[in-house]
């Protein structure tokens, strides 16, 4: 019961640091492709360094922003905190039909980030002529206790939602929610997130250094998680540089760009726990509590990259169209 209430604590503690960002502006980011989309992966970044599932809540309401202005959906009333709802894993899912000219949605949807402190959400839901992505008022579904029982990520209310019947707005048509350049854009903006976290836990490390001595091996673990860092900063510059350059997707580098990125700065935050694990030990995790939270969250929310899965995506593109090396 204890650890029950620390996680509601935690929950409504983020729920209301997001919607306080909400309301003060600062998740009006630039759009990718403005022009500024270096800027938005710096805020998503600097928000994955603050607390990773604040970071979770964020990064999907200016990615429905960004959807939303890219595919003519409802303008977000002044003040809505919104979601983007898309998992389909294995399992139940939502269902869209046509009901005297309404579309109805019927179902329940599983990894709904902020199933309790969004007043909108764009969700994915399977109708008769495709996939489809449809924006939903909050307001009459039911988050599922317990469905998130696990303690990395608490903040982000993860949990599943039922949809029972209730009318929503279609965004785009069919299949258009993936077949469209900002959906590569915010997969970006993810690991935009993934490397903020990373980079926090990577200064536990140097900050030791600097206070202390440890030692020629923890010297070399931090020098390891300097290149690694710096590498993945590198390519989320050059991936918003190029997104600005082409930010329709003209030359069809998108989803290559995306799964490069992703998978870069994934291995990266790996390497750069297992490294600040082996040269700090157990200390930090077991008595400063910020960090042993954020190596507990960025470890679940880093699941979102789907490993080998992704990577054979990625050698299926370079095999079609070349090496470019």
């Amino acid at each position: 019961m204890r650890l029950d209430l620390e996680k509601y604590r935690q929950s409504d503690e983020t729920a209301s640091a997001f919607a306080d960002l909400v309301d003060s502006g600062q998740l009006d980011l630039p759009l990718p492709g403005s022009g500024h989309t270096q800027d938005r992966w710096f805020a998503l970044a600097a928000l994955g360094g603050r607390d990773l599932s604040l970071a979770r809540l964020s990064e999907g309401h200016a990615d429905a922003l960004a959807i939303l202005a890219e595919l003519g959906g409802p303008p977000p009333r002044e003040g809505s905190r919104w979601g983007v709802w898309a998992a389909q894993p294995p399992g139940p899912r939502v269902t869209a039909r046509q009901v005297d000219g309404h579309w109805r949605l019927d179902g329940v949807k599983q990894y709904c980030s902020g199933a309790r402190s969004c007043t909108d959400a764009l969700v994915t839901a399977a109708a008769k002529d495709g996939d489809r992505l449809f924006a939903v008022s909050t307001q009459n579904l039911t988050p599922v206790p317990g469905t998130w029982p696990a303690t990395g990520m608490v903040g982000s209310d993860t949990l599943n939602v039922r949809f029972p019947e209730v009318q929503a707005q279609p965004v785009g048509e069919p299949g258009r929610y993936v077949n469209r350049p900002g959906f590569a854009h915010g997969g970006v903006g993810v690991a935009a997130c993934w490397y903020g976290g990373a980079r926090a836990i990577g200064c536990s490390l140097a900050e030791a250094a600097s206070n202390r001595d440890i030692g020629p091996h923890g010297l070399a673990h931090l020098g390891a998680v300097d290149i690694a860092l710096r590498s993945a900063k590198l390519a989320l510059d050059e991936s918003a540089a190029e997104i600005d350059a082409d930010p329709l997707d003209h030359k069809s580098g998108g989803r290559a760009l995306a799964l490069r990125v992703r998978a870069l700065v994934e291995a990266t935050a790996t390497e750069v726990m297992h490294r600040v694990g082996r040269a700090l030990g157990a200390g930090p995790l077991s008595h400063n509590e910020s960090h042993g939270r954020r190596v507990a969250d960025l470890t679940v929310y880093l699941r979102q990259h789907h490993a080998e899965r992704n990577l054979a995506e990625l050698g299926a593109v370079v095999a079609e169209s070349g090496a470019s090396w």
